[in-house]
């Protein structure tokens, strides 16, 4: 059986574009990162985090994905938003610039564990306070990391990307399925 080891129903809806055959049990983990971790590196080792979390919990002989994204931006990673004070500052912080949207993830089975990381750049148009405010008020970025969905009102304040849409989205459907393939735990 496949687990996807996250609650994310963007993260269930892409992982159903590869199969429809798997269940979710997301993992409650505590996501401090060790020093040390390389700053491009931090959502893979989360993801493996989160996966090694779940089989090691009674799913051994399954196989389980986990996946982490985070958005960087003048040499940091911004998560989640804590308020809709952290939100407006995160959206004025990536307004009119280019930032990296790098989502891990983490194959762990019985024989193989196989982490990766997949990076997509996204530029942001100029955002003055009014469409900052508005977007806020949908109550969207508040779950998001960087306080923006690509795939929601946040595209309204992506100028481009060059990358993977789908990773930006929060999985890296394209290069997950390869992987899957690649160490035969899916056939087409």
């Amino acid at each position: 059986m496949i687990i996807l080891a996250s609650g994310s129903p963007r993260r269930k809806e892409l992982l159903s574009l590869i199969t429809e055959d798997f269940t979710i049990i997301p993992a409650d983990i505590d996501e401090t990162i060790n020093e040390g971790i390389e700053l491009f590196k931090q959502p893979q080792y989360l993801a493996e985090k989160k996966a090694r979390f779940v089989f090691e919990n009674g799913h051994q002989n399954d196989i389980v994905i986990g996946s982490d994204t985070g958005v960087f931006v003048d040499g940091k990673m911004i998560g989640k938003p804590s308020s809709t004070e952290n939100a407006k500052q995160m959206l004025e912080e990536l307004s009119g610039k280019k930032h990296i949207v790098v989502t891990g993830c983490s194959i762990i089975s019985k024989n193989k564990c196989v982490s990766f990381s997949e990076k997509t750049t996204v530029e942001f148009y100029k955002l003055n306070d009014d469409e900052i405010d508005e977007y806020i008020a949908t109550n969207e970025p508040m779950d998001k990391a960087g306080a923006y969905g690509i795939q929601g009102k946040g595209a309204t304040l992506v100028k481009r990307i060059e990358g993977d849409y789908y990773n930006v989205v929060g999985l890296p459907v394209g290069t997950l399925k390869r992987k899957l393939k690649e160490i035969s735990l899916i056939s087409d």
